[in-house]
């Protein structure tokens, strides 16, 4: 134990402390408190469920060290450079603490199975003569060894919040068991300073319990490791090494040694290490790890790779933008960490109750052994001290501490492998309730990209031998160069038939003008070309003949037309249009079929906007709304009384992203968007919604089970332990089935928890 206060460098940021000794809810507030105490620290996080401390500010480390082992706990700095040396040192000493654990079980059930095996076939556990003075004197002996070193960690736990004023679980064990030790040496050595009815010893009873809240807390320890499988499959994405191009020459190196803007290569069927943006070649890669989607996505010059996705065709050279702690699968790991280590306003509850909960319990168990000392049966001493003892042991609240963060870890790190990154514990709780989910409509229930979709030829420029292909190219080439979104539609439309804008018939612009609201004039071999919107063919007296109604339909449709003429004679129609993702349809119905109201926000015009929501079956649509709108929008929804969910994917959409109860980013978004909300849909669709609402559902009422099971559970066990039921049936409860019941029960609640693990969010 640290007595004097070291001085060393002090931390940045951020750091982690593995602490050992914490063995209940109320250990938690104790420890951030203590921590919190230490000058410089801005914030300190418990995850009782892992063990572990997250602080942030600038203070002394072993400050934090000594400020934790004051409060009755160890803590160690945790080393490791990465979340795999972390999450590997985590292990270890978890694995370390559950070989001990196991020990001292052992010692422990050594002696106290003998000895209640010896009770129940003898019944005598009682000191009578000098021969069982010594019997007995020796046993408790053995049983005062096993005290030592099999709960040593109970005592050392119960005596350090004793100093500060406290109470913990430490304390009723130790209490109990110590109880039970010191009457039993009492009847040992002075059996006639005890009525010859009260003559028992509870030898067994200390020995017992010890051992099976070791073997409880082992089995919780074991249980407790399958909650991190989710953050080890995020960490197995990152391949350990790179190939880079330095000097000519490609080299394999520790992914730890990648550099920004360092050349990296990946070769079919490899990871891409780091993030980064092609620079030569063209594949397709496999980002099903990340977003859910199982189609490979083409990637070529230009497009953007992300850590941790595989390489399925070609070899491809990329440009590393982010490396180490700065890359998406990195971020992703760190959010989903932090959200493990959230608490939902539900687990606050159970923290709140834990801190009153021990001295509670130690009241309550002082005046059950008064009541039976005064109105109890003969011997009263002995009942007082069986009923106190089991009052102490069997409302330890170890249960209610783990029932939130053990659930809260495991469906956080499912909605991570689905694709939804859910930030915190509060986001988790309120997407339970959403009763509205606001949309925006472009990239979020559109591809956020317009294309082609309709290419119509007059009949006249047909004659002339001109073709949809000629017309594309011819727009293409009027459009060179231009950002416009319809513009980049029509290049697109351009590549993807393998047409090169001026060059497929030598086609070159000139005398080119922009006519700004309208669309662009020049002159391609001699002739006038006119490519734009119908204002541009009436104010050029062009004749539309009945293109106007062909136009008027597929505005119906959700799709721009545009109008190009050749020679003041009308030649095509072409339409472009923002297309509705494949799974907007079944996606949106999914959120309705759940009793949610589900309306549209868009910037776009009301005809658009309506087609659009026609054809994905909503009712409530806003058109031509402006960004700071949206958030009003929102919070006329909230004063309505509605729960709101917000997905957007923009710039836009951030102010009502931020107000809204729930903001959920289209993780193909910006990154302001992706920042201002609270649940990130990595895949890009709205089932991720669907997903992540459903997931929250099912982690709420796994929470609400453990939390019943634990309150239900000290609830009733408490009376029964006071002995309520034994002037009715004359049943007085065993401290040792006490201790088994409390162990068993913590164990419980982390078994439910894992449930979780099986749990399908598509199937609701």
């Amino acid at each position: 134990m640290t007595t004097t206060q070291p001085v060393t460098d002090k931390l940045e940021s951020s750091i982690e402390l593995l602490i050992d000794g914490a063995s209940c809810g109320s250990c938690v507030k104790k420890i951030e408190s203590a921590i919190q105490q230490v000058e410089g620290v801005e914030k300190a996080e418990m995850n009782f469920a892992q063990r572990t401390v997250s602080v942030s500010g600038t203070s002394n480390t072993d400050a934090l060290i000594f400020a934790v082992e004051k409060a009755g706990y160890n803590a160690t700095l945790s080393l490791a450079e990465n979340e795999e040396q972390a999450l590997s040192e985590k292990e270890a000493a978890d694995w370390a603490y559950y070989k001990k654990l196991i020990r001292d079980m052992i010692l422990a059930l050594s002696l106290g199975v003998p000895l209640m095996l010896y009770g129940l076939i003898t019944g005598e556990m009682s000191v009578n003569s000098t021969q069982e003075q010594i019997a007995w004197f020796v046993v408790g002996i053995l049983t005062l060894l096993v005290m030592v070193f099999s709960g040593k960690h109970f005592y050392l736990g119960a005596w350090q919040s004793f100093k500060n004023h406290s109470a913990n679980m430490d304390t009723l064990i130790a209490l109990g068991t110590g109880t039970a030790w010191l009457y039993s040496m009492v009847v040992v050595f002075a059996p006639e300073a005890v009525p010859t009815m009260a003559r028992h010893v509870y030898f067994e009873a200390t020995a017992m319990i010890i051992g099976l809240i070791n073997l409880g807390l082992a089995m919780e320890l074991k249980a407790r490791g399958r909650t991190s499988d989710a953050i080890k499959r995020l960490i197995g994405l990152q391949p350990k090494t790179a190939r880079v191009v330095r000097d000519g020459q490609e080299i394999d190196i520790a992914i730890d040694l990648v550099r920004f803007n360092d050349i990296v290569r990946v070769r079919p069927g490899e990871k891409i290490s780091v993030d980064g943006k092609v620079t030569e070649g063209h594949t397709a890669i496999d980002e099903s790890m990340l977003t859910g989607e199982p189609m490979p996505v083409e990637k070529t010059v230009g497009n953007e790779v992300v850590a941790g996705t595989i390489n399925k065709t070609g070899s491809i050279l990329f440009r590393a933008t982010r490396v180490g702690k700065n890359t998406s699968l990195a971020h992703i790991i760190k959010m989903v960490k932090q959200a493990q280590n959230s608490k939902p306003p539900i687990g606050r509850l159970a923290d709140a109750i834990s801190a009153y909960f021990v001295p509670v319990i130690m009241i309550i168990a002082v005046i059950s052994a008064l009541v039976w000392l005064n109105f109890g049966p003969h011997p009263a001493i002995a009942y007082a001290l069986v009923t106190a003892t089991t009052v102490l042991i069997i409302a330890c609240p170890c249960a209610l501490g783990l029932a939130t963060p053990m659930s809260v870890m495991v469906g956080i790190g499912k909605a991570a492998e689905a694709g939804v990154l859910i930030r915190n514990g509060e986001a988790l709780q309120t997407a339970s309730k959403i009763t509205a989910m606001v949309l925006d409509k472009t990239g979020t229930i559109t591809l956020g990209a317009p294309k082609v979709t309709d290419i119509l030829v007059t009949d006249s420029m047909l004659a002339k031998g001109l073709n949809e292909t000629t017309i594309l190219q011819l727009a293409a080439t009027l459009e060179h160069g231009s950002e416009h979104p319809l513009a980049m539609a029509i290049m697109e439309a351009t590549n993807e038939k393998d047409i090169e804008a001026g060059k497929t018939h030598n086609f070159k612009a000139s005398h080119f003008k922009a006519i700004i609201g309208h669309g662009v004039q020049a002159e391609i071999d001699g002739k006038t070309l006119l490519f734009g919107n119908e204002k541009l063919m009436r104010s050029n007296n062009i004749d539309l003949a009945n293109f106007v109604e062909k136009a008027q339909q597929l505005a119906a449709d959700a799709k721009t037309p545009m109008y190009l003429s050749i020679d003041h004679q009308l030649a095509a129609i072409i339409a472009v249009a923002d297309p509705i993702k494949d799974d907007s349809i079944a996606a949106i119905k999914r959120l309705q079929n759940n009793g949610m109201r589900v309306i549209m926000l868009t910037g776009d015009n009301r005809a658009t906007a309506k087609a659009v929501a026609n054809k994905v079956g909503i009712t409530e649509f806003f058109a031509e709304v402006l960004p700071e709108e949206k958030s009003a929008k929102v919070q006329e929804l909230q004063a309505q009384g509605e729960i709101v969910g917000m997905t957007g994917d923009g710039i836009n959409d951030a102010p009502a992203l931020a107000v809204a109860n729930v903001g959920f980013a289209i993780g193909t978004g910006t990154d302001v968007a992706i920042e201002s909300s609270d649940i990130t849909l990595m895949r890009g669709s709205l089932h991720g919604i669907a997903d992540a609402i459903a997931i929250s559902k099912a982690t709420l009422r796994n929470i609400k089970q453990n939390l019943f099971g634990a309150f239900i559970y000290n609830v009733a066990g408490v009376p029964i332990a006071a002995g309520v039921l034994f002037p009715l049936f004359g049943v007085l409860l065993n401290p040792v089935i006490a201790g088994a019941a409390m162990a068993f029960s913590s164990v419980t609640v982390v078994t439910n928890a894992n449930r979780l693990r099986f749990f399908k969010a598509d199937e609701h």
